[in-house]
């Protein structure tokens, strides 16, 4: 194995990872219910197509786009049973949305999956509708949709699939375990993607806290027998590691344009737990009903790594599964400390991005508060993608939102890291994500502007022009 790998800049953070290391997934038992949310994925809503009183069995299609189009994916039920409600509801992402309602019902029996596929031989066409049609979306961020991330834009040169293993928040230990189950359902995942994508090379990323799982994946490929090269590289433990453009510098030393993709560096990333989805929707036909995720946290009595069907509100548990301590509970974070997002309460569903739920006391979320800045420049010296976060607050703080686009706000990924190391104890991060939400709201409002300004001229230039009569 070549020597590990990183990239310029990043933090080390405490990784809270012991009280979860080494202990496999498990299934949770069946819940009494799941509110799953019609939207969870990035690009155009969906719609419910079933209604109250319903029966739907376990992989139905329960909610689609109007008119599905590239930037749509479909939900499923994840359990069996009969349509309660459809009702707007909380979400990981704090954000009220419309959501639907299944109580278990065991008079409701069988499961609607889609035959298998063989990925080797279908049509890229089938193979990208079949993923799709799976539900799957990207496992350790946005919700971006899978299928179209494997059809970049026409020109695109793709030379590398990764398999983003790194896992590098604090505290989750999911794709840890996922590798360590069903590696060979990961690596078929890989190779499927490289089918695809039509590329000869994939690269495993992960980073050295899990070397112990080396062995495991190279035993996988070697079993596998797959066309391509698919290596296996490990990266120093830093954080974000887990970020694709990080990840990508990391593994193939090559840079992501600023505002591009990843295909612009002819790379495609996907999350380990995305490609073991993708493994099973092929293999199996199971569309993306479950998941993989690691609940943790020093309020947690029984922290463990569990796989629970979308829509789970974990509070619906028996309360011995996990031994939540509400006593000594300060903070709910859905994902990792670092990028997760605190809720007001646990009655919030499962997502098909869920990596994490965090019950955190008050001795791990300890709060300062603000400070004035002292123009240290920690911020500028550990922001993993280089961009200036002390100017791009003080832009914000004026009100200027040209000169923060201009240095670089929109290229922010918001992992943390300059609110981690701030001594001042800024917020930079949170102050970020609204001044993105401002930017655009900016940026539509001087689109507005400038197409108004050209109708009236347009509108101008006609009544002025000469009228030539016909004769």
């Amino acid at each position: 194995m070549a020597k590990k790998c990183t990239f310029r800049r990043g933090i080390h953070i405490p990784e809270r990872k012991d009280r979860t290391t080494g202990k496999p997934a498990e299934l949770v038992p069946i819940p009494k219910q799941v509110v799953i949310p019609i939207n969870q994925h990035l690009g155009a809503p969906n719609k419910a197509i079933v209604a109250v009183g319903d029966a739907v069995k376990r992989g139905q299609v329960i909610a689609d786009a109007a008119a599905p189009g590239p930037m749509t994916v479909p939900v499923h039920a994840s359990i069996a049973g009969i349509v309660k409600k459809i009702e707007v509801r909380t979400q990981s992402n704090n954000a009220d949305g419309p959501c639907i309602i299944i109580e278990a019902d065991p008079s409701v029996s069988g499961d609607i999956f889609m035959e298998p596929l063989d990925p080797f031989t279908c049509t890229k066409e089938e193979a990208l509708k079949r993923i799709r049609d799976a539900g799957i979306v990207g496992m350790g961020g946005a919700g971006f949709p899978v299928h179209v991330k494997l059809n970049p834009p026409p020109g695109s040169k793709i030379d590398y699939i990764i398999a983003d293993g790194a896992e590098c928040e604090g505290y989750l230990t999911t794709d840890e375990a996922a590798i360590s189950a069903k590696v060979d359902v990961i690596v078929k995942g890989i190779a499927i993607l490289m089918k695809i994508a039509g590329v000869k090379e994939a690269i495993f990323g992960m980073e050295d806290n899990k070397e112990f799982l080396v062995p495991k994946v190279e035993k996988a490929i070697a079993d596998g027998g797959y066309p391509g090269k698919i290596t296996v590289a490990l990266c120093r433990t830093r954080y974000p590691q887990g970020g694709e453009k990080m990840l990508i510098t990391a593994l193939t030393g090559r840079e992501v344009p600023s505002g591009a993709l990843p295909s612009a560096a002819g790379c495609i990333v996907q999350n380990v737990g995305s490609l073991l989805a993708i493994g099973e929707a092929f293999t199996i036909g199971r569309p993306l009903i479950k998941r993989g995720l690691t609940v943790s946290g020093g309020a947690c009595g029984n922290p463990r790594n569990i796989v629970a069907p979308i829509g789970t509100i974990l509070t619906d548990l028996p309360p011995e599964y996990l031994d939540i301590h509400y006593d000594k509970l300060a903070k709910i974070i859905f994902g990792g400390p670092m990028m997760g997002t605190a809720v007001p309460h646990a009655n919030i569903p499962v997502q098909k991005n869920t990596s994490g739920i965090n019950f955190l006391t008050q001795e791990e979320t300890y709060i300062e508060p603000e400070g004035n800045c002292i123009r240290c420049g920690r911020c500028i010296k550990n922001c993993s993608a280089r961009l200036f976060p002390v100017l791009m607050n003080n832009a914000l703080e004026a009100g200027d939102m040209d000169e923060a686009q201009k240095i670089g706000l929109m290229d922010c990924f918001e992992c943390g890291s300059c609110t981690f190391n701030c001594p001042a104890k800024i917020r930079l991060v949170q102050r970020f994500r609204v001044g993105k939400f401002n930017l655009r709201n900016h940026l539509a409002a001087k689109a507005a502007q400038a197409k108004a300004k050209a109708d009236a001229a347009a509108a101008k230039s006609a009544a002025t022009a000469p009228v030539t009569a016909k004769v």
